[in-house]
C-alpha cells in the first residue's frame, strides 16, 4: 500500500477508538450515551456520528505503534529518550557485514541515522578486532519513535538499541529462529555473579569497545555484569574510564542497551546529564546488588491503579508534526496541518 496508505490506517484506528469510547464510556472519557439521544426515542432519527478522538484521549502508543514507515522529513530525535519521537528515522537493514536483525514482526529496527551507522561501525569493528562473529541486535526504535505498545519506557528518540550477548551464527537466521530464538542469560542464579559458563571475555571485550566510543553516553547492563566487569578491567588494559558509561540497571541480562548522545540535527533532542566521574563499582554497585537480590515486599491493600498512558499532549509539540506529516488527512483532532520540517512547527 506504501506509506500514505499505512498511515492512513492510523485515522481509521482512532476512529474506531472514538466509537468504541462514546459508546461505553469509561476511561477515554466519553460519556455513555444519554436516555434523551435517539437510542430512546427512536423516531428522532440517528445519533449523531462521534466525533473523533482529541489527542488527550488516545494512548500515544497507540498512534506511535500503528505508524509503518517513518515521517519523510529531515532526522531528528525530539524530547528526551523516555518521552519524544523520531523524524526521518532509518531502519537497520535485517542483514548486514556483521550483523542480523531480530525480532522483526516488531517494526523496532528504526533509528536516528547517526545511531543506525553507528551500530554497522561497531559490529564491523567488533568482528574484525574483537574475534566477535557478529551482532545479534534487537529493539531499537518505531518509525517514528515515540511510547512503545509494549516493552521499552524508553527508545523513544531513535538514540537506543538493544545488543544481544548471544553471538551472530555463521549463518543467516530465519524469519521462525528471529521470532522464536531465545536470548541467553549471563547472570547465575544467586543474582550476584555471571555464569562462568557463559560469560566470557570477548563479551567484555565487546561492552567496553562500545563504551569507548565518543558518540555513547550510556550502557546499561545488569548489576552482575558490572560486578564482572569491574573485576575483570584491569586484564583488558590499564584505563577504566570507560567503566563509567557502563552503568547497573534492571533487566539487561540478555543484552546490554547501547544510548547515544543527541545528534547535531537535533536542536528539540534533551540530552540527559553526563554519567557520574566515578567508574560505577563502588558504592553504587553495592547498592544495586542488594537491590537485585531484597526479597519482594508483602503487598498490603488495595492495588494501586496503573497510571494513566501517555497522550500525545505530554509529548514535545514537534511529535505531532512527526506524526502528522505524509498523512492526507489529520489523524488526531486540532492537529496543525503536517510541515515539511520540524522547525515549521515553531512559526
Amino acid at each position: 500500500m506504501g506509506m500514505t496508505g499505512n498511515l492512513l490506517g492510523l485515522a481509521l484506528l482512532c476512529s474506531l477508538l472514538a466509537g468504541a469510547a462514546h459508546a461505553q464510556g469509561g476511561p477515554s472519557g466519553f460519556p455513555p450515551p444519554s436516555p434523551s439521544t435517539a437510542s430512546a426515542h427512536p423516531s428522532a432519527g440517528a445519533a449523531p456520528a462521534a466525533p473523533k478522538p482529541a489527542a488527550d484521549v488516545v494512548p500515544a502508543k497507540t498512534l506511535f505503534g500503528a505508524a509503518k514507515q517513518p515521517a519523510p522529513i529531515p532526522p531528528s530525535a525530539v524530547g528526551g529518550y523516555a518521552g519524544g519521537c523520531l523524524a526521518g528515522a532509518r531502519a537497520l537493514p535485517i542483514d548486514g557485514k556483521a550483523w542480523q536483525a531480530m525480532r522483526l514482526s516488531r517494526n523496532r529496527n528504526w533509528g536516528h541515522p547517526e545511531l543506525v551507522q553507528w551500530v554497522e561501525n561497531f559490529a564491523i569493528a567488533a568482528q574484525k578486532s574483537d574475534g566477535w562473529p557478529g551482532l545479534l541486535v534487537g529493539d531499537i526504535s518505531q518509525p517514528r519513535g515515540g511510547p512503545m505498545l509494549t516493552g521499552h519506557a524508553s527508545h523513544q528518540i531513535g538514540l537506543d538499541a538493544d545488543i544481544w550477548f548471544t553471538p551472530m551464527p555463521s549463518r543467516r537466521l530465519s524469519e521462525t529462529e528471529r521470532e522464536e530464538m531465545s536470548a541467553v542469560s549471563m547472570v547465575a542464579p544467586d543474582k550476584l555473579s555471571v555464569d562462568p559458563q557463559r560469560w566470557d571475555e570477548p563479551r567484555a571485550r565487546i561492552i567496553k569497545r562500545a563504551a569507548q566510543s565518543p558518540q555513547v553516553e550510556r550502557i546499561f547492563v545488569n548489576p552482575a555484569i558490572k560486578k564482572a566487569l569491574c573485576e575483570s578491567a584491569d586484564k583488558m588494559g590499564t584505563d577504566r574510564s570507560w567503566l563509567s558509561k557502563v552503568r547497573a540497571y534492571w533487566g539487561h541480562d540478555y543484552h546490554f542497551h547501547v544510548r547515544i548522545g543527541c545528534p547535531k540535527d537535533s536542536a528539540n533532542c534533551k540530552p540527559q546529564p553526563p554519567p557520574p566521574g566515578d567508574d560505577g563499582c563502588g558504592a553504587e554497585l553495592t547498592d544495586w546488588l542488594k537491590r537485585v537480590t531484597a526479597p519482594a515486599k508483602p503487598v498490603t491493600g488495595p492495588p494501586k491503579p496503573p497510571p494513566p498512558p501517555m497522550t500525545l499532549d505530554r509529548l514535545p509539540a514537534e511529535c505531532r508534526v512527526v506524526l502528522e506529516t505524509g498523512v492526507s488527512k489529520g489523524i488526531v483532532q486540532s492537529a496543525p496541518a503536517a510541515s515539511p520540517s520540524l522547525q515549521a512547527a515553531k512559526r
